[in-house]
């Protein structure tokens, strides 16, 4: 019997030959990171327990909920967690790096096929490259820590088929929103999804980590993208591991498959606090903003900041509204940079903030005040 993505990236490491839906193995991890966000949690978990790290290497924090450390919670959280890795010669990417699994992927933590965990929700992001990504809670992350694997329960498999060709309009975002629209917020709940067709696989990187990042919002484990040419390129240039990205068999057994219909989709929205309810922009009333948000693990790449800029590029945001821009990563900062891309944001009128999660954190830029209407650039319900 053939094997899925996920099938194939669990069974290589836990050791075993094959595994199935409802299986419970443990599983290697390659990359173990805490964030600022429970990274604390983490080091009193394994303190208390007695525990300390079996693989210093690829054990990693990562600061980018609050990078500024504007809240004295978070640099007191941040602080312990330098304190603890500099005694064990543990790597940090502080407050100057930004989102940790756009960093992770940027400097090589992981490759197609690896295996990720984080204190992160959106650890998931990394179906983008197809590798295997979770977020879990601080108990389970200082597990991975101190043993190098945690247990996991084998998920069953998915095909979401993307069908027809969006309009020119049509961005990754859009394409993910109708898959929201069509399957709901809990559409693909506890599943490893494999997104398929033209519309999917013609997405660069930076499309596809759109794509993949709103998997949490479909309430599934994670949306694996088979690699193309240019991703494995990248991944490549990027890691010193050597690796062979795996696909799935022809045979491979699957829980069910769906269609998603994008022939012809135009540009998307989605409506305040439900990411599934999903309506054509021009369906919209005209309504004036207070402020608008462009940044996060979703809308955070260098494609979709120099897209912003090209549109903002001779003009002023309007009176009485506030323009917050936060790049991904310091990578992508320093391209804005280079590509005269923050210039057009300054002369616009813009607050550009460090790299980072920003206002889905609650720790940075981003935030609303009480009955502020808000035009976000991410997948999170907060935003």
């Amino acid at each position: 019997m053939g094997r899925t993505m996920i099938e194939k990236i669990l069974g290589s490491h836990s050791g075993l030959d094959s595994v199935r839906p409802g299986q419970v193995i443990d599983l290697a991890i390659d990359a173990r990171v805490a964030r600022d966000f429970g990274g604390a949690n983490v080091v009193k978990g394994l303190t208390d327990a007695g525990l300390d790290v079996a693989d210093p290497a690829r054990t990693f924090f990562t600061f980018d909920c609050n990078p500024g450390g504007s809240d004295q919670g978070y640099a007191a959280n941040q602080q312990r967690c330098r304190v603890f890795a500099g005694e064990r010669g543990m790597r940090v990417f502080d407050i100057d790096r930004g989102i940790g699994t756009h960093v992770a992927v940027e400097t090589g933590l992981v490759w197609p096929g690896a295996t990720l965990v984080s204190t992160d929700s959106h650890a998931n992001i990394l179906g983008a490259i197809g590798a295997f990504g979770q977020g879990m809670g601080d108990a389970d992350i200082s597990a991975a820590f101190a043993f190098g694997k945690v247990w996991f329960k084998v998920p069953g498999s998915s095909v979401v088929r993307f069908r027809g060709r969006p309009s020119p309009e049509a961005t990754a975002k859009d394409r993910v929103l109708a898959a929201l629209a069509s399957l709901g917020a809990e559409g693909l709940l506890g599943h490893a999804a494999e997104l398929r067709g033209e519309a999917i696989e013609s997405l660069d990187l930076a499309g596809r980590m759109t794509v993949a990042s709103m998997a949490t919002e479909m309430g599934a484990i994670i949306a694996l993208i088979e690699p193309d040419e240019q991703v494995i390129r990248f991944c490549r240039s990027r890691t010193a591991q050597r690796f062979e990205p795996l696909h799935p068999d022809p045979d491979a057994v699957y829980d069910r498959e769906v269609t998603v219909d994008v022939e012809g989709l135009t540009p998307r929205v989605a409506r305040p606090g439900h990411p599934e309810d999903v309506v054509a922009v021009t369906d919209l009333p005209r309504t004036r903003v207070d402020s608008v948000f462009i940044g996060s693990c979703t809308n955070g790449r260098f494609e979709d900041l120099r897209a912003a800029a090209e549109i903002l590029r001779g003009r002023r945001v309007a009176p009485g509204v506030v323009l917050k821009i936060v790049p991904a990563t310091d990578e992508v900062w320093r391209l804005c940079l280079a590509e005269g891309v923050l210039e057009v944001f300054k002369q616009a009128g813009a607050l550009v903030g460090n790299a980072g999660c920003a206002g889905c954190a609650a720790g940075q830029i981003g935030m609303n005040g009480p009955g502020e209407i808000t035009v976000p650039g991410c997948g999170s319900r907060r935003g």
